[in-house]
């Protein structure tokens, strides 16, 4: 059985996004698709003492045709990563384990980075070696693979090697298994349930980025993140 994962490129993603990648045997970035304004691939949010407070990318998108995700420019005229940076200096400096992780994510932020995914793929990669995750990251755009939607998506997995489409919660909606089957791929969508682990400033938020794990509880992160650690 191997499995793999597809999903769209996001900035410091949440807890399931690297559930989903530490599961698979290789996980594809999509980033020859339509950018969604409005959606997690350019912001996420961290818990500040009023509760979760969002950090977010300004892009350079206007009108209704928004280009490809692997097309689309950060707006670097917004001081939006010393923004970022400030912000998590002032709220998880006294996490037990900032000193350990923030060095390495304010000298990737402070990198000049033009186009989104690009920076969204960094962010990823420091993550999973953060936590220890070693599945291999490729872009979608790099596999030459065609098809419609759903076909193309199948047609990923069979070219790389699976048999296994290992597909978010919300892929329930859209993903027909039966259509997958007949192609040789089984769908598994994942249940994740997410871990209650100590935090900073108040009761305990959920659905934060992954940042917020990992300065709290540093390398006990991955086994707290795929639900064998020991949490809150």
């Amino acid at each position: 059985m191997k499995r793999v994962g597809i999903l769209q490129p996001s900035y410091l993603p949440w807890l399931g996004y690297f559930e989903q990648i530490a599961k698979c045997d290789v996980f594809v970035l999509y980033d020859d698709v339509q950018y969604n304004k409005g959606g997690w691939r350019n912001r996420n949010r961290v818990k500040i003492p009023g509760g979760p407070h969002w950090l977010t990318v300004p892009v350079l998108t206007k009108g209704g045709n928004f280009p490809l995700l692997r097309d689309v420019r950060i707006n670097n005229s917004q001081p939006w990563a010393r923004n970022h940076i400030k912000t998590l200096a002032q709220y998880y400096s006294k996490a037990p384990h900032f000193g350990r992780y923030f060095p390495g994510l304010q000298a990737l932020l402070e990198r000049r980075w033009d186009l989104l995914a690009l920076l969204d793929r960094a962010v990823i990669e420091w993550l999973c070696e953060c936590f220890g995750i070693a599945t291999p990251l490729v872009w979608s755009s790099d596999l030459n693979v065609q098809g419609d939607r759903l076909g193309r998506l199948a047609a990923i997995v069979r070219h790389l090697g699976g048999d296994v489409f290992y597909e978010g919660a919300a892929g329930k909606d859209y993903i027909p298994p039966d259509f997958f089957a007949e192609r040789g791929v089984s769908v598994e969508f994942q249940d994740y349930r997410h871990p209650v682990y100590p935090q900073l400033h108040g009761g305990f938020v959920s659905h934060l980025s992954a940042v917020d794990l990992l300065f709290n509880a540093g390398p006990a992160s991955l086994g707290i993140l795929l639900g064998d650690g020991a949490g809150a």
